[in-house]
């Protein structure tokens, strides 16, 4: 859940399909996300300490970061002007729930960070009964926070309003932001380190 609390591209695409499309096709998305979550969990915590030992990936995920940020805000930008569709069915949610928790690049370092934590300290078992019991609650964590993003969305919508123009231009611009932030990252890593 904890993961899922900073602002980042699952919840700001929570936000913005509950907005555009309306809380039920969100908990769609959430649904078919948190599935994902489940699975990616799972597989990163079992081989979090080869992964953590074999591969180094910062500099990967920050690039990677840097492209998915900016087509993010560019794909939201450019459909700031454009009306919502007034019927999507809850397949175009799932699937996209589901594209996005393949292509969701933080949740591999996030977990060989705090995989490596929990199971250094030993916390947690890497046994299959108990990473598979850990990885549901990871995945019912993030359906939790991620509903608690679309449950604030919609309150907002309704106490002040807001278009769906507004929502994408602000969400377009945080992603270009986030973008900007992990090429400072690169650039600083690079240059001045």
């Amino acid at each position: 859940m904890v993961g899922y609390i900073p602002p980042g591209n699952i919840n700001l695409t929570v936000v913005q399909i509950t907005i555009t499309r309306g809380i039920r096709q969100a908990l769609y998305f959430i649904g078919a996300f948190s599935a994902i979550e489940i699975l990616f969990t799972f597989g990163v915590m079992r081989f979090v300490q080869w992964l953590s030992s074999e591969i180094q990936l910062g500099n990967i995920i920050d690039v990677l970061m840097v492209f998915m940020f900016g087509i993010l805000g560019v794909i939201t930008w450019r459909s700031r002007k454009e009306m919502p569709k007034a019927d999507y069915s809850k397949k175009d949610s799932i699937k996209y729930g589901m594209l996005l928790g393949v292509v969701n690049p933080m949740q591999i370092p996030y977990w060989l960070f705090v995989g490596t934590y929990l199971i250094s300290h030993e916390w947690i078992d890497i046994g299959y009964l108990s990473l598979t019991i850990f990885s549901i609650g990871s995945g019912i964590g993030a359906a939790l926070a991620l509903y608690g993003f679309a449950r604030f969305a919609k309150y907002i919508q309704e106490k002040f309003t807001l278009s769906s123009y507004i929502v994408n231009k602000s969400i377009a611009l945080l992603f270009f932001a986030l973008s900007a932030y992990h090429i400072i990252k690169l650039i600083y890593i690079h240059c001045f380190k």
